[in-house]
Parts: structure tokens; C-alpha cells; sequence
């Protein structure tokens, strides 16, 4: 402070004499002005705080995003390992008794970290008051957070990790906010965007896709005054995890292309396909949330018990395939060296819109990746004259499109994971078209619709009406 204070007017008297001494700029001139406005700008204390918290912030968020990733490793290996390979039947008591457990956990202890966690760093983006955001965004839900979705997976329910980043990410940078003491009214709203983006980029290694992310789903437009240290946020938070992790590829790499005059077909094909798929698994989970809301209100307990079973039924039914994220199984179908099975896609979609509808804590980014993969592998199977890798990407485009309707960042976010550029041009088109359709079934996306329930509970009887 007393630093700046003392360089404030060294800077000052430098450019002055710079200017005036060229006999060409008199001391009152505008370019004068903005180079003070700007040198005090760049000289601030409040300026260097918030920067301070949004570097400071991300490293966190980079730190525990690694921490959850390699506790979610562990928690698919050890269920596939100690539960799946002693007994195929298994699952059958440790499932149920494991969402029992963890519908209990939330209800008593984080009631706002069930489901993805998308859904409330959204809700807490349209809310206006900071005391409201907090019932949504905090320290304990984010820790929380991974706590519960460790203990999902390794009951085997069919979560992932990436949705409830973006909420621990908000969570973090929100919680921060706290110790800097700055107007709410814009600070809140991009520590928000900053935490969510850099969990996208740190979960997946894909710093692009968390800035898209941010500007198309979360928050629409960047706020003027955060933007930049929105974007230094993104990468800080995924250098950090790629420091700690190594610099993967979520899905390995593929060299899979299409010429020119075979890309109409399989665009088409995929884009209509996995836009159908998608925007009806959204519809369906959107209905039936709301359906069941009053039952899992009424009867939490039954409700996580008879999921536990129907996830435990489906993993024996998909020979131990659809159980935790699926991410081992749609590396396998990527890279083709595996067998996905013709029912995975289907078996994998139906455990995912079990384990959401028990009300435990976990994610829909992973397994819908994995779904789509699985589209795409009976898609090649239909298209055999086209290269069945291509095939497979541009299925799992399209599904996960029509999933989450957002476009780019979903052909953004499936190159990076894929470090795959050559299929840049076919992965937009089916995207784009696969948006189209899913919204013809899906008209309000997803994440939004699912943040209207935060956002009916998260606003007090007197704000409702705002």
C-alpha cells in the first residue's frame, strides 16, 4: 500500500515530463489524462486485491479439482475392483445401501449440493442478493461436494465429476469474495463465471472450453470489468491441474478425419440421431424430476433405495459397464480397443437418469460423454463406408449437444478431449444440427430448467416475486 502510494506520483511526474519535454503534448491534453487514469488503475490496491483473489482462487480450485479427480479414479477402480469383480450380484446390497446413505448425508448436512451442481452456480448467476447466492455457493457445499460424489461412485451410481467442479469452482471464488471487500453487485457475479469456467478447464484440461463454457451457458456475455481476470482465472486454474496431472488428453488421441465429399452424410446422420437422443434424455429427465419432486420429498429413503437397485440391475444387465462416469468405456470406444456392446448407449443413458433422479449428489457430463460414445459406435455400425472412428466423434457430439444445448462448447470441448482439429469443420455442422433438433423436443435447456427449482428455494417469500 505504501509502495504504490510512493510510485503513484513517480509515474505521474515521469510520463508528464515525457510529453511536455517532446514540446508537443500540453499537460492538460487527453492523452496525458488517460495515461494517469490508466497508471493509477495499474497501480491500485483494489485493483491488485481483486486480481490477487481471482489468481489465488483459481490455484485453489485447480488444487482441489486435481484432488477430486484422482479420488474419483480411485473410487471407479476400487468399486470395479472390490465389488464388481468379487460378485457381479453385489452391487445389489452395496448400491442401494450406498445412495441411503449419501440421500441421508445430503439431506442433513449440504441439502443444496444434490445433483449436478450446474444447476445451482446458474441459479446463483440470476439471483441478485449476496446473501441468497450464499445459500447456494459455499465453502462447506463445495467440500461437501466431493466428499459425497466420492462415496456416489463408489456405490457405483452412474455420476461424474465435471458438473459438480463447476459448482465447487464457483463455490470456491464465491466463498473467497468474502475476504475482499468489494460492491457485490458485479464482483459476485464474476467470481461466479471465473469458479465455473476454471473447474471446466481443470477437470477436462481444456481451458478453451471453460472459457465457451462460461459465456454460453453460465453466464450468456462477459461482465466489462472481469473479463480479463476471468480469463487469466481459466488458465491459472488449468495449468495448475496440468502441473499435478501431466498434460493429458481426456479421451487419449485420435486421428480420425473425413474427406471433404464424405462429411454430408455422417453430419447429417449423427446430428439428427444424437439431437434426438439427447433432447429426449433431457425432456425425460426434466420430467420426471418434476414428477417425482413431491415423492422425493415425501419418501427421500425409498426413492434412493429403489434407485440403488435399478442402477445395480442395469450394471448386471450391461455386464458392470454403466456403473461410476464410463470414462474407461468411452476411451475404449474412441480409440477402438474395446467392445462397447450394442445396448451400452441405452443401458448407460437409463442408469445416468436413475442415479440423477435419487437426489445424490453427482454429475451428467461424464456419463452423457459416454453415452455418446456409444451412439456413435452403433451409428459407424449403420454407416459403414465412412471411417468409424469419425463416426464415433461425431456421435458423441451430437448427443452431448443435444444433451446440454450448448454447441460450441460442446464441439470445442469433444476436440480438445480428443486433440483432434481435422474434424473441426464436421464437429460443428453436427453439432449445430443436433441443437436444432434437440430443442424442437427440449425447448428450455437443461442446466436452466434444473436451476429454477434452486432458484425457487434459494430466494426468500419477500424476492420471489423479482
Amino acid at each position: 500500500m505504501k509502495f504504490t502510494r510512493l510510485l503513484h506520483p513517480i509515474v505521474l511526474r515521469g510520463a508528464d515530463r515525457a510529453l511536455v519535454a517532446a514540446d508537443t503534448i500540453k499537460p492538460d491534453h487527453p492523452m496525458l489524462q488517460r495515461i494517469r487514469r490508466s497508471s493509477r488503475r495499474l497501480l491500485s490496491p483494489d485493483v491488485w486485491k481483486v486480481r490477487i483473489l481471482f489468481w489465488s482462487g483459481a490455484v485453489l480450485v485447480g488444487l482441489l479439482a486435481t484432488l477430486f479427480a484422482w479420488g474419483t479414479e480411485w473410487a471407479n477402480h476400487l468399486f470395479s475392483r472390490e465389488v464388481v469383480a468379487r460378485s457381479a450380484w453385489l452391487p445389489l446390497l452395496i448400491t442401494p445401501l450406498g445412495l441411503l446413505l449419501i440421500v441421508w448425508l445430503t439431506r442433513r448436512f449440504v441439502p443444496e449440493a444434490r445433483g449436478s451442481g450446474i444447476p445451482q452456480a446458474i441459479a446463483a448467476l440470476s439471483l441478485t442478493d449476496h446473501n441468497n447466492r450464499s445459500r447456494l455457493l459455499s465453502f462447506r457445499i463445495a467440500l461437501g461436494k466431493i466428499g459425497l460424489c466420492w462415496l456416489g461412485m463408489l456405490s457405483g451410481a452412474s455420476i461424474g465429476r465435471e458438473g459438480p467442479t463447476v459448482h465447487i469452482g464457483a463455490a470456491i471464488m464465491f466463498s473467497l469474495g468474502r475476504f475482499a471487500r468489494f460492491p457485490h453487485h458485479y464482483m459476485d457475479r464474476g467470481l461466479i463465471l471465473a469458479g465455473g469456467a476454471a473447474g471446466i478447464a481443470a477437470a477436462f484440461n481444456t481451458p478453451l472450453a471453460g472459457i465457451l463454457f462460461a459465456i454460453e451457458e453460465m453466464g450468456r456475455s462477459f461482465e466489462e470489468r472481469t473479463s480479463g481476470t476471468l480469463l487469466t482465472a481459466v488458465f491459472l486454474a488449468g495449468i495448475t491441474a496440468v502441473a499435478l496431472q501431466g498434460n493429458y488428453t481426456y479421451f487419449g488421441t485420435s486421428a480420425a478425419l473425413l474427406a471433404p465429399g464424405e462429411m454430408l452424410i455422417p453430419i447429417l446422420v449423427c446430428g439428427v440421431v444424437g439431437g434426438i437422443l439427447g433432447g429426449g434424455f433431457s425432456q425425460l429427465l426434466l420430467w420426471s424430476t418434476r414428477r417425482l419432486a413431491g415423492l422425493g420429498r415425501r419418501h427421500p429413503y425409498a426413492l434412493a433405495l429403489t434407485c440403488g437397485l435399478l442402477i445395480a440391475g442395469i450394471g448386471i444387465l450391461a455386464g458392470g459397464t454403466t456403473y461410476g462416469t464410463g470414462y474407461a468405456q468411452a476411451q475404449a470406444i474412441i480409440t477402438e480397443s474395446g467392445e462397447s456392446g450394442t445396448g451400452f448407449a441405452l443401458l448407460k443413458m437409463l442408469a445416468t437418469w436413475v442415479s440423477y433422479l435419487s437426489g445424490i449428489p453427482g454429475g451428467i457430463f461424464a456419463p452423457s460423454l459416454a453415452a455418446g460414445a456409444g451412439v456413435g459406435a452403433g451409428l459407424a455400425d449403420w454407416l459403414p463406408a465412412f471411417p468409424a472412428a469419425a463416426i464415433i466423434i461425431l456421435g458423441m457430439t451430437a448427443y452431448f449437444t443435444g444433451v446440454v444445448q450448448t454447441p460450441i462448447t460442446a464441439f470445442v470441448i469433444i476436440m480438445e478431449m480428443t486433440d483432434n482439429t481435422d474434424l473441426l469443420l464436421p464437429l460443428m455442422a453436427t453439432a449445430f444440427i443436433a441443437y436444432a433438433v434437440s430443442r424442437v423436443l427440449c425447448p428450455q435447456p437443461l442446466y436452466r430448467a434444473l436451476a429454477e427449482q434452486f432458484l425457487a428455494t434459494a430466494r426468500p417469500a419477500k424476492d420471489k416475486s423479482l
